[in-house]
């Protein structure tokens, strides 16, 4: 009997592990049915005294007949599936198979369509990919080169005020550039990991000084050049117990939380509050990872797609005053790092604002 993902049984086969429409029982069937019609006629003629040539015609048409309608119901959702095989080989892929068989040729037509699916999402994330790349990418070079433009020119003088603003452009390529190579490395597979016992007080404390640090700088950048960013949000840590530690690799899980936290500057009100929680998980040295803001939260129509790729938020001004929007890239790859531990991230409840639960496995559990 076969078996679906996760051991499970095949719904569309009974518990005997032949389904009553499979293409075997079909065959089975033509066969056990030309056998019935060529014992029938030689009854016939037996009792009627017809000639055996006569009888023989007869059962040879019929079978052919019947063997004619059997193999035409099995080679037309081949031609279907050969055209929709060569619209996907042309870059087709809106075309699909009808699935209106429970047979062999059913579950092929299945497999065909999920393929056309994934071809299709592939196809969509990959023209998303070099849309975005090339927005975000036109638009601090643009800026850049209209400075430059400007001091070749004699129109400003490269006094520090222009430069600042030179310098916030190629910091925002150099951002991007970091995000871009981060999503080489999720694409490219397993990165390895180089996890060790640390204590999470101090270490969360640093990533959140760093945090604020980016936050000050990128401020005063952008105040020379008349912009705005985020550097009115206030960042609380909650660590209990203080001298809790956790098994994990450090650079990976500041990915994390720095990810985290950026996203939730970015949605939150001004002046506002982002809490980082920690505490100890069930197993040993697991650690649990809270990261709390009070923007306007995320509805549950939308947790699914958080942390896709490029998804910016559907919400009115998801990235507060004053923010350049990111390149939606961040949870993605925050997503990519807690799954190489082997850990869980998702969108959890809360009363307000948004809530990201991180748990991270530890060590992992001996055998008793």
């Amino acid at each position: 009997m076969s078996e679906g993902p996760a051991g499970r049984r095949n719904p569309k086969e009974p518990w005997g592990g032949v389904s009553p429409f499979s293409i075997k029982t079909k065959l089975g069937a033509l066969v056990v049915i030309a056998v019935l019609i060529t014992t029938g006629l030689m009854m016939i003629a037996m009792r009627t005294a017809t000639e055996l040539r006569f009888i023989t015609v007869f059962s040879m048409i019929a079978t052919l007949l019947i063997t004619q309608f059997v193999a035409h119901s099995l080679t037309a959702p081949l031609d279907d599936m050969n055209a929709v095989a060569r619209s996907i080989s042309h870059g087709d892929y809106t075309r699909r198979v009808r699935e209106n068989r429970r047979d062999e040729l059913g579950d092929l037509a299945q497999t065909i369509n999920r393929m056309a699916d994934d071809l299709e999402a592939q196809e969509r994330q990959r023209k998303e990919l070099v849309a975005n790349v090339s927005h975000e990418l036109r638009t601090p070079i643009a800026g850049l080169r209209a400075v430059l433009e400007n001091i070749v020119d004699g129109v400003t003088q490269a006094d520090p005020e222009t430069m600042r603003t030179a310098l916030k452009q190629t910091e925002r390529l150099g951002r991007l550039v970091e995000t871009l190579l981060d999503l080489s490395r999720l694409d490219n597979g397993v990165v390895p990991l180089k996890k060790r016992r640390f204590e999470v007080w101090p270490y969360l404390s640093g990533v959140l000084k760093e945090a604020n640090m980016v936050a000050t700088a990128r401020a005063g950048i952008a105040s020379g050049s008349g912009s705005h960013t985020r550097n009115d949000v206030h960042l609380h840590l909650d660590v209990s117990p203080p001298e809790l530690t956790t098994h994990a690799d450090p650079e990976r899980i500041h990915q994390v939380v720095a990810n985290l936290i950026d996203n939730a500057v970015k949605h939150s009100p001004p002046h506002g509050r982002v809490t980082v929680k920690a505490r100890r998980g069930a197993l040993p040295e697991s650690l649990e990872l809270e990261v709390l803001d009070e923007g306007p939260g995320i509805p549950r129509s939308e947790w699914h797609r958080v942390f896709e790729r490029f998804n910016r938020g559907q919400v009115p001004r998801p990235h507060g005053p004053g923010s350049d929007g990111g390149t939606g890239l961040g949870l993605a790859i925050a997503r990519w790092a807690v799954d190489l531990h082997g850990g869980r991230i998702g969108v959890a409840e809360s009363e307000r604002g948004c809530r990201i639960l991180v748990t991270l496995p530890g060590l992992p559990s001996l055998p008793s």
